[in-house]
């Protein structure tokens, strides 16, 4: 049976509780630390209206923000502070008269032991059982020496676990260097970071340096503040999360495709879809998300490259209408704007999409890596991060196809912007050749790891209403893959062919 020690509180953020494994222990104190505007103050305000919203007393003791300030934030939130104790601490009228100011606590009336003894009074007053203290910096400055500082911070903390209270004490990391003191006083040091980048939104991350007792979620999480709160991105560990799934493949609907990969792409596999640009590899990889969804098993489509219209558009005109199927809920499609996107953020959104209770997505398709790459110059270790969305995908079960675009139009000497193939469980090759004046597809299958499939080269057509059609295998022809093939050993069936097609 659970004892007192082991009851823990919600932080009123679902991601930071996931982080948390379940949320902090309570009765305890804990440091949240972070730069001004990464998000401190709003994180409070969530976790005290948590505990409103389970019916407990709560207190804000407010040093370094005024009530009406705290009260503007909420607004922004649409969150109403009615029920939260807000105790502030601020100079009045009086002491801002030019004969007394000297500081905004001024020390011959606000001397520290004032202001901790205020605090107490109001906590014996409403007993609460969530506190937020704003902030230390006020704090630091009236304590004067590191000691006394120290001290009235072990008493408070002290005070406060003997009444059951759950305490978050805000800093705004104004003092110099880092107060490691501080942090090894608290129960957990939970830290806030916002990074300016050189085009688009700022970045926020949070980490959790220290939590006692606690086997948290490591690393960096990102995490946005918009209307409503705090949105906080679990970073993705795959080896958390693994289902069992039928062993089985996913037709694209078309014979000759489906025969060139051995009968389609296995289910909860990786596949890159690669090539030179306007080859077909959006529309091929797009056939099999629109078969999957007429059969009735749901995907998820993120452009980068391209808007919804065009997508909406081009789907149509190959006999592949979208919007039937997103009426349904059988396909959504997501255009992204990586300026104002984390990786976390769309790791999130990727998971959210699959873990939907109505119509949980089991198809994925990125279009393209390149637009997710290069919209991100500043971010680190995109690779790792692709790495572990890749093995996610593919322990739940989920059939992910991503489309990278390589530089070049014609020849063997093609480059892609980073090499994903070894990620990746199947790879299809698209390649242009020239033959009698026209410049031709041609489609391959180069990767698969789990079962056999064609080594052919076929040559696929895009043709207006009736969408991708796929020949039979170019077996008269070498030399396709370098752009400029020649005649091979055999028949000329497929050479006439050609031929006339050319003169048409």
């Amino acid at each position: 049976m659970p004892t007192a020690e082991d009851e823990v509180v919600s932080t009123g953020v679902s991601g930071l509780d996931d982080v948390l494994r379940g949320g902090l222990p309570a009765s305890r104190l804990y440091l949240v630390e972070g730069n001004p505007g990464s998000g401190k103050t709003t994180l409070a305000i969530q976790f005290l209206l948590e505990g409103v919203r389970r019916g407990e007393s709560v207190l804000y003791v407010t040093l370094s923000e005024t009530k009406q300030e705290l009260l503007a934030i909420a607004r922004s939130h649409g969150w109403s502070l009615d029920k939260i104790h807000i105790h502030e601490m601020a100079a009045d009228e009086q002491s801002m008269s030019p004969d007394s100011q000297i500081t905004m606590f001024h020390p011959s009336e606000l001397e520290l032991s004032e202001t901790v003894k205020s605090v107490l009074d109001e906590v014996e007053q409403y007993k609460p059982r969530r506190i937020v203290f704003d902030s230390l910096s006020e704090m630091r400055l009236l304590a004067q020496n590191a000691l006394r500082y120290r001290r009235q911070i072990l008493s408070l903390k002290h005070f406060f676990i003997g009444r059951n209270s759950t305490v978050l004490l805000l800093d705004d990391r104004t003092a110099p260097g880092e107060d490691l003191q501080l942090q090894s006083i608290a129960h957990g040091v939970v830290r806030l970071e916002q990074i300016s980048t050189q085009y688009g939104a700022e970045r926020r991350r949070l980490t959790i340096c220290k939590m006692r007792g606690v086997a948290f979620r490591g690393g960096l999480h990102d995490f946005v503040i918009r209307r409503g709160g705090l949105d906080v991105f679990p970073r993705l560990v795959a080896a958390e999360h693994h289902s069992v799934f039928e062993d089985r493949d996913m037709p694209s609907g078309l014979p000759e495709l489906d025969n060139l990969l051995g009968g389609g792409l296995p289910v909860g596999s990786s596949t890159l879809f690669i090539g030179p640009a306007g080859v077909g590899k959006s529309s091929a990889a797009l056939q099999f998300a629109v078969a999957a969804a007429r059969r009735g098993v749901c995907g998820a489509l993120y452009i980068f490259d391209e808007t919804m219209d065009i997508l909406k558009s081009r789907a149509r005109k190959l006999g592949m209408a979208v919007e039937p199927l997103m009426e349904k809920g059988q396909l959504t499609i997501q255009q992204i704007d990586p300026a104002e996107l984390s990786p976390g953020e769309f790791a999130a959104t990727i998971r959210r999409a699959i873990d939907d209770k109505v119509n949980p997505a089991k198809v994925i398709l990125i279009d393209s890596l390149n637009g997710y790459l290069f919209s991100m110059p500043e971010e680190r270790f995109l690779g790792a991060q692709l790495h572990e969305l890749f093995t996610f995908l593919n322990q739940r079960g989920i059939t992910t196809m991503v489309t990278v675009t390589q530089s070049g139009m014609i020849g063997s000497s093609m480059k892609s912007p980073v090499d994903m193939t070894y990620l990746a469980d199947n790879v299809i090759l698209f390649r242009y050749f020239e033959a009698f004046g026209h410049v031709r597809r041609a489609i391959s299958v180069v990767k698969k790891r789990s079962g056999a499939h064609e080594l052919t080269i076929r040559e696929m057509e895009i043709v207006g209403g009736k969408g991708l059609v796929i020949s039979k295998p170019l077996t008269e022809f070498q030399g396709i893959l370098t752009g400029v093939p020649t005649q091979g050993w055999g028949s000329n069936e497929i050479l006439d062919k050609l031929r006339r097609g050319g003169d048409e």
